[in-house]
């Protein structure tokens, strides 16, 4: 995707018909493990504001482990997959029984959507994780999205939902991102060292580069700075502004006051097929290109050819997403193939007008289509 120059603002936060608001687990429980039923209702309160101003929400929250360990008498977060899996099915019915019970007071419906990877690694699945969102709002309810902890493994999970919300900003085609943790903002050092300071505004990722972040969240929670920073590049890529701040600022934030840290967009709105292709589908290989592939395809209108790879790697059939790598092993994009992998060595550095004349008509086709192709921002992790 295309970078471009964002005139966008805390403004247009403010002004978004549908927005994503996420919630970590260390905004909704208190210091003894349980959930805090009243700073959930608080964050309630301002969803149903917005929601009585006309706006649409979707409300991404974690919590059901979290919820979960003070009914079950645990010490804190599980260690084992078993123990939290049946954290979270204890934890996930008490969570959105509250978040109901609090809505209620506002006249307001809510519908729990439970995702996995696969409701967004697979097609089919992605399609219609859009289409419940879609009616639920159509509907007037407001749906409250979390990772199915019950069934996701360590190997097979978003492993935390700031990732999550990303996703979901981009199925519902929102206006807008609010991400809400402990700290209030991304900062220029560690927020506990003297001296450091508040960043209020970030254009790109690449000003932040060099701030060091921490890699892991509180103790209930699983993310950190690094996954929102993560979060954050995924939704302003694509069009979508983010705010990050202070579950206690969000009312702010939806005002468009100067609180958090906002984050400009950066990149043009695509369509929810490109989106699936650059951030929700799994990559079930790798094509090497030769240097003049890769130019051809960071120019954006050339489909990959069989002249341009030099190597397969992977085993995947046609119709997966596979990435696109340069010869130092950069993945400068992503597509969807039209060959099987044991089908392409053969067509290796052919030029498309020798490939039909050896083996006929079929095989002198593009193995990416320019339709099917999203570039990759290479770009330089923040310091941990």
């Amino acid at each position: 995707m295309s970078a471009t120059v964002s005139h966008a603002s805390r403004a247009d936060v403010a002004a978004a018909h549908r927005v994503v608001i996420k919630i970590g687990s260390s905004s909704l429980t208190g210091a003894d493990g349980h959930l805090d039923v009243e700073a959930l209702r608080r964050l309630v309160d301002v969803v149903a504001d917005r929601r009585a101003a006309g706006k649409q929400v979707v409300l991404v929250t974690s919590g059901a482990i979290a919820a979960g360990i003070g009914p079950l008498g645990l010490a804190g977060r599980p260690k084992d997959l078993a123990t939290a899996q049946a954290t979270a099915s204890v934890g996930q019915g008490l969570l959105v029984a509250r978040y109901a019970e609090a809505f209620a007071a506002h006249d307001l419906r809510v519908g729990q959507v439970l995702l996995t990877v696969e409701d967004t690694v697979r097609r089919g699945h992605y399609r219609n994780a859009q289409r419940t969102l879609e009616t639920l709002l159509d509907l007037g309810a407001v749906p409250i999205v979390n990772e199915n902890d019950t069934v996701a493994t360590h190997e097979i999970r978003f492993g935390d939902n700031d990732r999550l919300a990303a996703l979901v900003s981009h199925l519902v085609r929102a206006d807008g991102m609010i991400l809400l943790t402990d700290v209030d903002g991304l900062y220029d050092a560690p927020p506990a060292r003297p001296g450091a300071r508040r960043i209020p505004e970030v254009r790109s990722l690449a000003e932040v580069a060099d701030v060091e972040v921490t890699a892991r969240g509180s103790s209930v929670g699983t993310g950190g700075m690094v996954t929102k920073l993560e979060s954050v590049r995924i939704a302003t890529s694509s069009g979508v502004p983010v705010v990050l701040t202070r579950a206690d600022q969000v009312r702010a934030a939806l005002a468009g006051e100067d609180v958090g840290t906002f984050f400009a967009v950066t990149g043009k709105r695509a369509s929810r097929h490109r989106l699936w292709i650059g951030y929700a589908a799994r990559a079930r290989g790798r094509l090497v290109l030769d240097e003049g592939a890769v130019t051809a395809v960071q120019g954006g209108r050339a489909s990959l050819l069989p002249a341009g790879i030099t190597a397969v790697e992977g085993d995947f059939d046609a119709g997966d997403v596979v990435e696109l790598a340069a010869p130092d092993g950069r993945v400068v994009a992503r597509g969807i193939v039209a060959f099987d992998a044991p089908e392409l060595p053969q067509l290796l550095g052919r030029s498309t007008h020798a490939l039909r004349d050896a083996l006929g008509e079929g095989y002198d086709r593009e193995v990416v289509h320019r339709d099917d192709l999203v570039l990759v921002r290479t770009r330089r992790p923040a310091r941990v």
